[in-house]
């Protein structure tokens, strides 16, 4: 007879059902494990012979055969431990066989029977709640399997004492439900002094949720601004706190089941590959893009990206999502990022300064920018000149208003988007489709035509023209306009990128 136990593989953020066969039969003694199983997998006969030896159970000297079913869906991670030897207590006789139909199993054995974490707990708990069964899982991370809510969730420490509770002769607690995250402070505009120009735009780019760029000479508060950002923004809502965090999940990277309401902001160095940016790997991960869905990717030195890792990023810019394509599986992982990027403006930074700036430019300013591809700028909403600060500017007290009033008037802002997008999917103005754009955003007669003669003058691409449809209706959200007008038209014009002359 086959014993079952279910577990789940993880393409993407989503948990395939995978059903462990175990049999023990007559014959020469022997522990084969197939179904298609990586490197990880395979070691798992080595951890869970360990670990039933520290129960003082000794394999059967027959044949075991475990076969983990799809036998053609790749299986990867260390979570295949907890089902393995759970499978094998079953064909032995050790643990009832119907019972173990009720559940779902994820777990890493250590040699002495520890069950030990593993990443993926939040999916795998999320998909037992589809199923209607429980979910058996590492005790560390009970709290984070309590987020899926209606589910039995059976968190042990080891595998003596999961063995007692399946029997009856010792009940293990329920674990405790999982905390919020407290909100981490984030650096304050009143911190930033001068640079009204730059904070403006960093409002609109809270507000509707668009990609900002910041180009200006080191230390004039590029990064800083960037490091406000989060400050302003408004906190994820439930759904999106769940949808955020079963990504960090599946990275390994939800401590204590904890999960924040707010939004993620990601800054990975100008070395990073694009496997790290976008995912990848021998066993794929989500890159940054994905860690900072519904949140903030922020790239500083923006040219000193390596530039096909920066093209990388066009897709999901655009789309909201990033695949990653192997040839054994084909995963797909959310990416609706907000992109704010920081560059000077030539290699030494001080392009137009008579005393500091190089003798190669403008040339060199044109060689460094290039490094940048058009098509990606295009997909940045806001370009914005960051001036230098003088000392006079720093000497000055620190201005009145600060993140909380500005986070304020953008928590209003995106309160009438959501009243406006209720229905269509749409979280903000830069998700704002042709439909919608022409529904909501359509200029009166003065912006019309202030905007046909932009369009040509500034040479704007199809693209440009909606994504400048799209801030100029956040500026209207923010002044509380019902329509968008010559003035909104206008301001989103300053912000926006001339396209080069041929």
């Amino acid at each position: 007879m086959v014993a079952l136990v279910s577990t789940v593989a993880y393409l993407g953020l989503e948990a395939r059902s995978v059903e462990v066969q175990c049999q023990v039969a007559p014959g020469m003694p022997a522990f084969k494990l197939v179904g298609l199983p990586d490197k990880a997998v395979g070691e798992s006969r080595e951890r869970v012979q360990s670990a039933l030896s520290a129960l003082g159970l000794a394999l059967p000297p027959k044949r075991i055969t475990v076969n983990l079913s799809p036998a053609d869906l790749p299986k990867e991670g260390s979570h295949y431990d907890l089902p393995i030897a759970l499978a094998l207590l079953a064909a032995m006789g050790v643990v009832d066989r119907e019972q173990m139909a009720d559940y779902v199993a994820v777990g890493e054995l250590a040699l002495d029977g520890r069950i030990v974490g593993s990443p993926g707990v939040l999916l795998a708990a999320l998909h037992a709640g589809g199923e209607e069964k429980g979910l058996i899982c590492p005790a560390a991370q009970g709290s984070e399997a309590r987020w899926a809510s209606g589910i039995d969730v059976v968190a042990a420490p080891d595998l003596v004492s999961l063995l007692n509770h399946l029997k009856g002769t010792q009940r293990l607690p329920a674990p405790a439900q999982g905390e919020a995250a407290p909100v981490r402070r984030a650096a304050d505009l009143k911190q930033v002094k001068g640079q009204e120009t730059a904070k403006r735009a960093l409002e609109i780019a809270a507000a509707g949720g668009h990609n900002l760029l910041m180009i200006g000479p080191p230390g004039a508060g590029k990064s800083l601004l960037a490091s406000c950002l989060p400050g302003i923004l408004p906190e994820l809502t439930p759904a999106e706190a769940l949808e955020a965090s079963m990504v960090a999940s599946v990275a390994g990277l939800l401590e204590d089941g904890k999960i924040s309401r707010q939004r993620p902001f990601r800054a990975p160095h100008h070395s990073a590959s694009m496997a790290a940016l976008t995912g990848g790997g021998l066993r794929v991960k989500p890159g940054e893009v994905s860690l900072a869905h519904l949140g903030v990717l922020f790239l500083d030195e923006l040219p000193e990206f390596q530039r096909a890792v920066l093209d990388s990023l066009r897709q999901p810019l655009e789309t909201g999502e990033v695949s990653v394509a192997r040839a054994n599986a084909h995963v797909t992982f959310p990416a609706r990022v907000q992109l704010v990027a920081a560059m000077n403006p030539c290699r030494c930074g001080h392009l137009g300064d008579p005393a500091l700036g190089c003798s190669r430019a403008p040339k060199c300013a044109a060689d460094y920018q290039s490094r940048v591809s058009g098509p990606l700028l295009d997909r940045i909403d806001l370009h914005v000149e960051v001036d230098p600060v003088s000392a006079m500017d720093l000497a000055l007290p620190q201005p009145a208003e600060g993140s909380h009033e500005v986070a304020a008037r953008v928590a209003r802002a995106r309160a009438v988007q959501t009243r406006r997008l209720d229905g269509t999917g749409k979280r903000s103005n830069a998700e704002l489709d042709a439909d919608l754009l022409e529904q909501h955003a359509t200029p009166d007669e003065a912006g019309r035509k202030l905007l046909m003669q932009a369009a040509e003058a500034m040479r704007l691409s199809a693209r440009g023209y909606t994504r400048m449809l799209r801030v100029a209706r956040t500026i209207a959200d923010m002044a509380g306009a019902e329509g968008v007008g010559r003035v909104h038209i206008a301001e989103a014009l300053s912000y926006r990128r001339m396209a080069p002359r041929a």
